[in-house]
């Protein structure tokens, strides 16, 4: 009987274990809706989840959600009214409205591909292709491709990129709840030239970053009651030249990014870091466990 009772314990003991490696990506990429809880962003941008998320309408007067197979239209309330707010603007501005891309899973967390953030319901990829119409059928949506503003050098931005592209950045960073916005680096350099000089504050917000020349990724500040939230911090490049990185900093990106000096040094080795698909819920805040078990 004790040896019975052993193997028992020693069985459930594997299960348990083996449940805990589960990856976090499968576990709530598997959830189709949200979580039956107040509205909350747990843990950072890429490391958490999202309780009681809000699903952005598939259509609306001023937008449409864009491939919506991979049911990523989920984020915080404050998310959803952002855009909301700002395809408005986009329609002030000339387009029919706004093409949003991937916000979050229907509680946030890991993905199973893709974006390493967008895990807490504050992100949001705006598609810089200007919408003539906002009655795509759900197999258009999967199939029509956004608009690239940058040049074939990867230096500068190309004929695509307008002035309603410039208003409707800009408006984004002039919102109080946005915190930051990645933008092929082009495109701030272009905006550092454009805006008047006494008007570039608002430029902190704009980070130039790779990969993103056919959307903005928006992403908000931590909204109030999200006690677990952590909003990122600026870097120093961030700060520079008075706030708004206009200045060598921002060169970089269009330079030695892209042609990097040569070097006779050997690169240091470094240990390969764990990404969020490796996650499992043990990396997660404790909250997640709770988000994921909600009804």
């Amino acid at each position: 009987m004790v040896r019975i009772l052993t193997t028992l314990f020693l069985i459930l003991g594997l299960a348990s274990t083996a449940g805990a490696q589960e990856k976090a990506n499968k576990l709530f990429g598997a959830k189709r809706n949200a979580s039956a809880q107040a509205p909350a962003a747990i843990g950072t941008y890429a490391k958490g989840c999202g309780a009681g998320l809000v699903e952005l309408a598939e259509n609306g007067p001023t937008w449409q959600a864009m491939r919506l197979s991979r049911n990523r239209n989920w984020g915080h309330p404050d998310t959803i009214a952002f855009i909301k707010r700002l395809s408005v603007e986009a329609r002030r501005q000339g387009w029919a409205g706004l093409y949003v891309g991937d916000i979050s899973q229907p509680r946030g967390g890991p993905m199973t591909s893709g974006h390493s953030s967008h895990q807490i319901g504050l992100d949001a990829d705006i598609w810089l292709l200007p919408p003539k119409r906002l009655n795509l059928t759900r197999k258009e949506r999967e199939e029509i491709s956004s608009l690239n503003v940058r040049s074939k050098d990867q230096r500068s931005v190309n004929s695509n990129f307008t002035r309603a592209h410039y208003n409707i950045i800009k408006a984004a960073a002039l919102d109080p709840a946005v915190d930051r916005i990645f933008i092929t680096a082009p495109v701030k350099v272009e905006m550092c030239k454009t805006a008047k000089r006494k008007d570039k504050a608002w430029l902190q917000k704009i980070r130039p970053l790779y990969g993103h020349n056919t959307h903005f990724h928006v992403r908000l500040k931590c909204p109030a009651g999200s006690n677990f939230c952590k909003t990122q911090k600026p870097t120093v490049a961030e700060l520079s030249n008075g706030g708004n990185g206009c200045d060598e900093t921002l060169n970089w990106w269009v330079t030695d990014y892209l042609n990097p000096p040569k070097t006779t040094a050997k690169p240091k080795k470094t240990p390969k870091k764990r990404g969020a698909r490796d996650y499992t819920m043990a990396d997660l805040p404790n909250q997640c466990a709770r988000v994921l078990s909600s009804r």
